[in-house]
């Protein structure tokens, strides 16, 4: 065999030793038949056992009487997994091992030889880099010593032409073996010369760029990475030809448009004087591990919005029961009188506030949704009439009905305020007319699209929202989910429709995106969860109790710490006929609850300065006054300021509130004093 051959076999198994990956050939016996250095790294076998010809078994009996496998019976444990190989079918699992680390294993068999196994530990992938570099100075000093076997090998087989052939033929077919266990490996895996020409590229590595393995070979650099490409790849081997090794990334656009991404490792080939001779390369696709990180910044930026929303709208809840008490108790004594033309409105506007902040704690994920299954197909039908009336005539509206009903487990109200949002937005995109499709239908996320999505795998109901308008370049899409963000003219939008659509859909569980070209339309797409349909409904209920409107025979304990605040309810309470006695803090209630025995009724805030707050004054009222009614009110909307309230069994009545709301949630307290938590919403618009 020529020296260039025995050469060529051993850059295949220097590259395989390059590789952080435990990498194991059994044959279909199965036994032992080659492995690379990272096998004993990674798994901890004794030297003695990784050697030619150890029975696969021993390896599963070894991992299994050290705990590898978890608990359970030893022959069992080690049956079944021998039963799998021998299936010698694909397969990849993960499995955490006793010393923390997550082993990534994938079996490939080798059709008619036996079989690959390929561990990876995912846990500390960060230190690639610098396995890369060790295994790159062994591999340095393996070459200086091959080089010199080989030629005192070739000296000898000078003299033995029979046995030459017979060596050749070996090789040859030791070669062959290692290029198919090397195209079963999913990495990248190149060997480029000095001039820049491939003089090896796997399978993997050819399929990156459109090609297979044989025209591959004998191109040069520029001609596959392109010319907007190949001056980035320049720079980095203009570094490589000092004789250190480069690590880079580098996205590429498919001929469908998808772009992709590579992170890339070149690795010098050193000559005994010192020179490089060629180029190691290994890459990785890791297209997914940017959608994730890109996914993870904008969850990252919602959730800062979010908490900085749900701060903002507590300051508001309270100005506006400020604001709104006031303007009732006002309205009160001044019925129809010349101030109700100022009234009116005041009041009016206060209570779109309180609504705005309501769909604010909604986008924050801080308001409590309501779902339950509901039919989509019919809700969009209902819909259609009011969103025809609130387009203008040359907008068509269409709907695509599923052929079977179809449910979502989802707020209803919050989807339908979510699908008029989206079909405003496509009107104003739309000034000279043009259609707007609402279409319904079925979808099923396998594992590798859920994964993508951030979703469990499963049954879905997909809703597109497609309209024939303006469009949106292509770099404004990735901000149009950003809280007061906006494509539309100053004053004509708020930047919070999208956002607030997109907090809906993730709080429901489900994910949204968004298409759309310049000139072509646009099309939001939706997932929420399938619900069974719900059962039918008892035409025999019981009807809901009316309130007696009872009253109570001591003084109601007011505890608020916002001055302003506590003025409002205690006025409100005035007005209804209850005796009120004030406290700023939950220490001054606590202090007052014990000395005052009639004091009838509590009400009040959650979250208070001081040693009390609202949770511990009712559990400590509970327990010295078991069945004094209480009602507590706040401004809050997130689950941290509303936790444990549940478990208390207190109704909830949320800032801002007029004196008819809390008219209504005492009466239904004195009514009801024993019934779970309700958590009550604003007052509409009256």
């Amino acid at each position: 065999m020529s020296s260039h051959e025995l050469r060529r076999y051993d850059l295949l198994l220097a590259g395989l030793d390059l590789l952080d990956q435990a990498i194991a050939v059994f044959d279909a016996t199965p036994k032992l038949v080659t492995w690379n250095k990272a096998m004993l790294r990674l798994l901890d076998f004794p030297e003695s056992m990784v050697r030619v010809g150890t029975p696969f078994e021993e390896f599963v009996r070894f991992n299994a009487e050290r705990g590898e496998y978890g608990d359970g019976e030893l022959e069992k444990l080690v049956s079944e997994r021998m039963a799998a190989a021998r299936a010698f079918l694909p397969h990849y699992a993960e499995r955490k091992r006793p010393n923390g680390k997550i082993l990534a294993i994938r079996g490939v068999p080798i059709p008619n030889l036996g079989f690959v196994s390929l561990w990876t530990d995912i846990t500390e992938q960060r230190r690639a880099e610098e396995v890369i570099h060790q295994q790159n100075l062994e591999l340095e000093a393996r070459v200086k010593a091959r080089t010199q076997e080989l030629e005192n090998a070739n000296a000898r087989l000078a003299h033995a032409n029979a046995e030459i052939d017979e060596i050749a033929g070996a090789l040859r077919r030791s070669e062959e073996k290692l290029k198919t266990i090397i195209d079963s490996i999913p990495a990248l895996i190149a060997y480029v010369d000095r001039n820049e020409v491939y003089q090896f590229a796997n399978r993997g590595y050819a399929e990156w760029f459109g090609l297979n393995k044989d025209e591959i070979v004998g191109r040069t650099i520029a001609s596959v990475f392109g010319p907007e490409l190949y001056p980035l790849v320049r720079q980095r081997l203009a570094i490589v030809d000092r004789g250190e090794r480069v690590s880079y990334e580098y996205a590429r656009k498919l001929a469908n448009g998808r772009t992709v991404h590579a992170r890339s490792v070149i690795v010098p080939e050193m000559s005994p004087q010192g020179e490089v001779q060629g180029y190691f390369v290994l890459s990785s696709d890791i297209t997914e591990q940017k959608a994730s990180q890109a996914a993870l910044i904008q969850a990252q930026k919602m959730e800062a919005v979010g908490q900085l929303t749900g701060g903002l709208a507590h300051d508001f809840n309270n100005l506006l029961t400020i604001i709104i008490g006031n303007l009732s108790a006002l309205q009160t004594q001044a019925p129809g009188g010349s101030l109700s033309e100022h009234l009116d409105p005041a009041l009016h506007a206060a209570r779109r506030g309180a609504e705005l902040i309501k769909r604010l704690l909604t986008f924050s994920r801080g308001q409590a949704l309501e779902p339950r299954a509901v039919e989509v197909g019919a809700l969009v039908q209902d819909m259609a009439q009011l969103l025809a009336r609130s387009l203008t005539e040359n907008v068509r509206l269409h709907t695509n009905q599923p052929d079977a009903p179809l449910h979502a487990f989802v707020d209803a109200h919050q989807l339908e305020n979510a699908l008029l949002n989206l079909a405003l937005n496509a009107r104003d995109a739309m000034p000279d007319g043009g259609d707007l499709t609402i279409a319904i239908g079925e979808r099923h996320l396998d594992e590798g699209v859920a994964t993508l999505a951030e979703l469990p795998a499963g049954d879905y109901v997909q809703i597109d929202v497609t309209d024939t308008g303006s469009g949106i370049d292509p770099e404004l899409l990735p901000r149009l989910f950003e809280p007061f963000f906006t494509t539309k003219p100053f004053g004509r939008g708020s930047g919070l429709g999208l956002a607030m659509v997109y907090g809906f859909v993730r709080q429901s569980g489900g994910n949204i995106r968004i298409r759309s070209a310049p000139g072509k339309g646009t099309t939001v797409t939706f997932v929420l969860p399938r619900a069974e349909a719900p059962a039918p409904a008892d035409e025999n209920g019981t009807p809901p109790a009316v309130s007696a409107g009872r009253s109570v025979s001591g003084p109601v304990l007011l505890v608020e710490d916002e001055p302003e605040v506590r003025r409002i309810i205690r006025l409100q309470l005035t007005a209804l006929g209850y005796t009120v006695i004030e406290a700023a803090d939950g220490v001054e209630a606590w202090l007052l609850l014990e000395a005052v025995s009639d004091i009838a009724m509590l009400v009040t805030d959650t979250i208070m300065p001081g040693g009390i707050g609202g949770r511990e004054l009712v559990t400590r009222t509970r327990a010295l006054r078991p069945d004094m009614p209480i009602l507590m009110i706040t401004g809050y909307a997130s689950d941290n300021a509303l936790a444990g309230t549940a478990e208390l069994d207190v109704p909830v009545l949320r800032k801002p509130f007029d004196q008819a709301t809390l008219a209504a949630a005492l009466d239904e307290l004195l009514e009801h004093p024993g019934t779970a938590a309700i958590q009550r919403e604003e007052a509409p618009d009256r």
